[in-house]
Order: C-alpha cells, then structure tokens, then sequence
C-alpha cells in the first residue's frame, strides 16, 4: 500500500452557512474516487452555525465560558485548576468540551458539531450528487491521550467507511487466532491529516489517498459513534481525585447485606490484615470457619439468607471499654467493612450470637 496526504489549500475564512461541499470542491478540483477527506470540525462547526456570542476579554468573558462548557457537559471526568476534563453530549471525553476559541473572532467560541456523522454524510452526499465524486469523509478533532504527552487528531465523524478494522477471528503468521483486535483506522487517518493541516497554517482540509480504492457507503452506518466507549465499561472513566471522591462516597453509603455467594476466606483474611494496623490497639477480628453452633445463629438471625450464603467475622474492642472506646470501635468496624466491599464481599452489621464474648458480627 501506499499513501498519499494531500493538502488542500486556499479554503480561507469559512462562515455560517457556507456550501462546504462547493468550498472543497472548488479548492480540491484534483479530488478522485477512493480519497480520504479529513475535514477538520471547526470548519463543519463554523458552516453550521454552532457558534456561541461571548465576551471579548474581562472576567465576564471566563463567566460566559465557564456557562458555555456547564451547557455542553454531560459528564465531569477530571477537574485539575482551571482544566475540566468532560464528557459532552456526543459521548466525547475531551478537555473544555471540545470548546474552541483559535482561529475564531475574540467574540465567538465554536462548539463541536451537533452531530458529527451526520455532517459527515451530508457532505459526503453533496459531493456524489453534484460532483459526482465517490469519496469517504472523515471529521476530525484534537484530543489529548491519558498517560501521553501531546496531542493528535481523532475521528469524531465519518461517511463512507468503517470507523473500526475488525481483525477478531483472523489468524496471524504464527497460528494465533486473534481474539481482541480492532483498529480505529479513522482515527488513524485523521492522525496522518493532521501532519499537513494545523492550527497555525491555516489548512482545514486533508485528503489521504490510496487507503480506499472506493468509499464503502454500507460500511458507515455505525460511524464514528461506535468509537466511544461507554463510561460503564470504560477502565479509567474518571480522574484520579474523582475516583478517589467517589471511593468515599461509596465508603460512606455501604449497602447493608450479606451476599448470596459464600465470601472467599481468602479475601475476607485480607479485609482483616489491611485493618489491621489502623484499628485501635486491642480491637480483634476473627473469621469464623468451622463453628456450626455460631453460624446456625447467625442464620437465625438473618431471615431468607440460606445457610451456604453465611460467613461470619465477629468483632472484640479493647477492654475494659469505655463509652469513647466504643465509638471508635464502631468506626472500626466500619473500615472492616470497607475493606470488604475493597475485596467485593458485602456485609451486614449483627448483634454478636448468644454465648459469644464478641461485641458486634458481621454477616457476609
């Protein structure tokens, strides 16, 4: 294979409502079936009018900015200073939304296309009907990446190919059936349309030629929306210090329950050790394994729980126990439970079965 990236120069200023089917067209009359088209956002932002009017310069410009971002916010991924990490209403996590005040008047900031692949194949269909020109269209944007410095260009449209190249089920050289690899080649070719575009030279358009032979129209249903990985499924959906805040949060809301799977010893041992230096001085936990007696009264406690879904920690303070050793008892009670829940084991508070020397039990 080999590839081209071609600039297309001499678009200049694009306004609102501005035919960019023609202003491509026009400046590009060189285009063939098969190319690439790498159309940077703004430009498909400023023709659509998602521009919003702000201030010049002061602090009600900062005001009407910070409004302009609540708007377009979904979801708020990371926040460090005056840098907001977000995810928008596209499903998109970006820095400020995507919100863009270079290569725009001092008194407008551009928004990211309502819905970038539908801009995608309308242009992508003014090109086929009236220039009769068979090109996939891709619409680009630049992200920062976690763990890297710098930044690229990463697909938010495309028309007229797949986002994704599906390699699952393919056999390498060597034998191996490839189990999880799909490649984001629309990203992959905004990332080589950048190399010739740039904010600064003023080159909004890109065309990658020799990538496709033709577009493949039933292959862009999905478009670029199948990029964006869901926060439920997303490894890394928060930023380190919303992570942490919402680990407390959680901390502060136990549900309370024993679970409907036997507890692993293993991992309630471990609950047990990871407290263990931050108890007060004197506090026991214990696993109870094998008393039957101690565990029929718990299940007796415990309505609707069968007895294979039972396992008991049972809980001593220091002694003697004054009133304040037992509200710090109760605080560490509370971190044993958390540290259960750390190793996915749910628990519920009990009084201490009869004949038992312990203070508290927790069901698990």
């Amino acid at each position: 294979m080999r590839l081209e990236i071609l600039p297309v120069l001499g678009i200049g200023h694009v306004s609102e409502g501005d035919d960019l089917a023609a202003v491509i067209a026009t400046a590009a009359p060189w285009l063939r079936d098969g190319d690439v088209l790498v159309v940077t956002s703004k430009i498909v932002s400023k023709s659509e009018g998602q521009l919003v009017d702000v201030p010049a310069d002061g602090p009600e410009r900062q005001t009407a900015r910070d409004e302009v971002l609540a708007a377009e916010t979904a979801r708020v991924v990371a926040t460090r200073g005056a840098t907001r990490i977000v995810q928008t209403h596209h499903g998109f996590v970006m820095a400020s939304a995507g919100i863009d005040a270079s290569n725009v008047d001092k008194t407008r900031l551009v928004l990211l296309p309502k819905d970038p692949d539908a801009s995608a194949r309308a242009l992508r269909a003014a090109l086929r009907a009236r220039y009769d020109l068979d090109v996939a269209v891709v619409i680009s944007d630049t992200m920062g990446r976690p763990w890297r410095n710098g930044l690229t260009d990463v697909a938010l449209g495309v028309a007229g190919m797949s986002a994704l190249r599906d390699h699952r089920g393919e056999v390498d050289p060597y034998g191996n059936e490839l189990q999880l690899t799909q490649m984001a080649v629309v990203d992959e070719l905004a990332a080589a349309g950048e190399l010739i575009k740039g904010k600064i030279d003023q080159v909004p358009v890109a065309v990658v030629r020799g990538y496709l032979t033709a577009a493949r129209p039933d292959e862009d249903e999905a478009g670029a929306a199948v990029l964006v990985r869901d926060a439920a499924q997303d490894l890394f959906s928060l930023g380190t210090a919303e992570a942490r805040t919402a680990g407390l949060v959680a901390a502060m809301t136990l549900p309370d329950g024993p679970g409907d799977t036997p507890a692993d010893p293993a991992a309630v041992r471990r609950a047990i050790d990871a407290v263990a230096g931050v108890v007060a001085p004197g506090t026991v936990f214990t696993l109870v394994a094998d008393d039957d007696d101690v565990r029929a009264g718990l299940v007796a406690a415990v309505p609707g729980w069968p007895d294979r879904a039972t396992t008991l920690v049972l809980g001593s303070p220091p002694t003697p126990v004054d009133t304040t050793d037992l509200v710090r008892f109760g605080a560490d009670v509370h971190r044993l439970r958390v540290a259960l829940a750390v190793e996915g084991v749910p628990s519920l508070l009990l009084p201490p079965p009869a004949g038992s020397t312990a203070s508290a039990a927790l069901a698990l």
